[in-house]
């Protein structure tokens, strides 16, 4: 007589999960971390400008590499790209919702970069110029932890950037 043997469930084992950084801070860091990107983005933050408005928002980028970013920026829908026709017509950058929502880690970044990078000691020529950073009017507000502090970043239409910090 056999003995019937019973079968157990197939052990299914989970796919390996991934150990390196998240993959949506990976895709940030390609585009953002590509030099030029932010300071364009910082640049239009002033409001919309036409290409040697942008050009002299960040001063030492070439016509071609600004070129570059802004269709870059325009192709994953951080900037938009208006053209008027006309006579004399222009082309006007403007960031678009995407990259007005990323007005606010934008702000934290530079008060993190304020904190804890030091400043450069090599020549302006080695690096690209970092224009002011000026808020949408429309209030947005973000909260970062520094340190023993809990910083309040805003833009509100009578500030550019209200930072308020208060220690733990």
């Amino acid at each position: 007589m056999t003995n019937p043997q019973h079968s157990q469930p197939a052990h299914r084992s989970e796919p390996p999960q991934p150990t390196g950084p998240p993959l949506a801070l990976t895709r940030a860091f390609a585009l953002l971390g590509r030099r030029w990107n932010g300071l364009i983005i910082a640049a239009l933050a002033k409001g919309p400008a036409d290409f040697a408005q942008v050009r002299e928002r960040v001063p030492g980028i070439s016509d071609l590499m600004l070129a570059q970013r802004l269709q870059e920026l325009t192709a994953v829908d951080l900037v938009a790209r208006n053209d008027q026709p006309g006579p004399s017509s222009r082309t006007h950058y403007a960031l678009s919702p995407h990259g007005n929502a990323f007005l606010i880690p934008l702000a934290a970044l530079l008060v993190w970069a304020e904190d804890h990078l030091p400043a450069s000691d090599s020549p302006a020529s080695d690096r690209p110029a970092t224009p002011d950073l000026d808020l949408p009017s429309t209030p947005v507000r973000a909260v970062v932890s520094r340190r023993d502090e809990e910083c309040e970043i805003r833009s509100r239409p009578d500030a550019d950037v209200e930072v308020r910090c208060a220690c733990h």
